[in-house]
């Protein structure tokens, strides 16, 4: 199997779970309906650890362009496999949230909230605001950055590598998924929510187009980050591309925390 077909088999499996347990948890009818937000984020880090396992042999199991990214910033990867990775990862999540449609047929036309036939596709903020919102999208990545690089200065058994990072994604899902979704994956919110645009769902919403740049840019600028914060502290590496992107994450905090405050004092008035 080429590097490129296993990064698209391993995130078409990445949607499958992830998408299909949100479907179960959300969609009418479902066995699984209100199951909450634990299970959700307990299958959505098994999710990671099984596609990590099928294809991690093959491609390094990126599933994630946040991932290609940040290893490509810090020398980790060739920048010239960068465009096919992200390709497969986008190619792949399409499928899988195709195959979560045809999985659970029956119950579109059941459900009556469009947010929650959308939520099974892409992610949706539980309060808009766009700054604010990346800024969780960039913290939840940077986390997930920072966790897969720091696996690698221990002692670990053989093959266990993908399940640990699949405890690192429900933790980041139990910590910091309420304000957004939790994306920190660009292909997994892109991919998607192409599929829920095009797929013939009763009664659906439209697919949210204004919001898509935060979990794109968001895990972006959080996963490189967070890579180079490894680099900088946890090997000593100095780069200026830390200090740049870290300057760019500060001023996005700062820009977010300023609107907000404005945002709530008009609230309050």
């Amino acid at each position: 199997m080429s590097t490129f077909l296993a990064e698209l088999v391993g995130t078409m499996i990445l949607i499958v779970l992830g998408g299909g347990v949100v479907a179960g948890s959300l969609l009418k009818f479902s066995k699984a309906e209100n199951s909450g937000w634990v299970v959700i984020t307990i299958a959505w880090g098994f999710a990671v650890a099984i596609a990590a396992y099928t294809v991690g042999g093959i491609s390094g199991a990126h599933l994630n362009p946040a991932l290609t990214i940040a290893f490509a910033t810090i020398g980790d990867f060739p920048w010239a496999d960068v465009p096919m990775y992200i390709i497969a990862q986008i190619l792949g999540a399409i499928i899988g949230a195709i195959i979560v449609y045809i999985a659970y047929l029956p119950h579109w036309s059941q459900t009556k909230d469009q947010d929650a036939k959308l939520a099974v596709f892409a992610t949706i903020p539980a309060i808009r605001h766009p700054l604010a919102n990346m800024v969780t999208e960039m913290i939840g990545t940077f986390i997930l950055l920072l966790g897969i690089l720091a696996l690698g200065g221990n002692s670990l058994a053989d093959g266990i590598n993908p399940l640990l990072v699949g405890i690192i994604v429900i933790a980041i899902g139990m910590s910091l998924g309420g304000p957004t979704g939790y994306a920190i994956n660009p292909a997994r919110d892109l991919g998607p929510r192409i599929a829920h645009f095009f797929l013939p769902i009763p009664g659906k919403r439209d697919s949210d187009w204004s919001y898509a740049f935060v979990p794109i840019v968001g895990p972006i600028i959080g996963g490189v980050t967070g890579a180079l914060f490894y680099k900088q502290f946890f090997l000593n590496e100095n780069s200026v591309a830390f200090w740049l992107f870290t300057t760019l994450f500060v001023v996005i905090c700062v820009v977010a925390f300023i609107t907000q405050s404005k945002a709530a004092k008009k609230e309050i008035v």
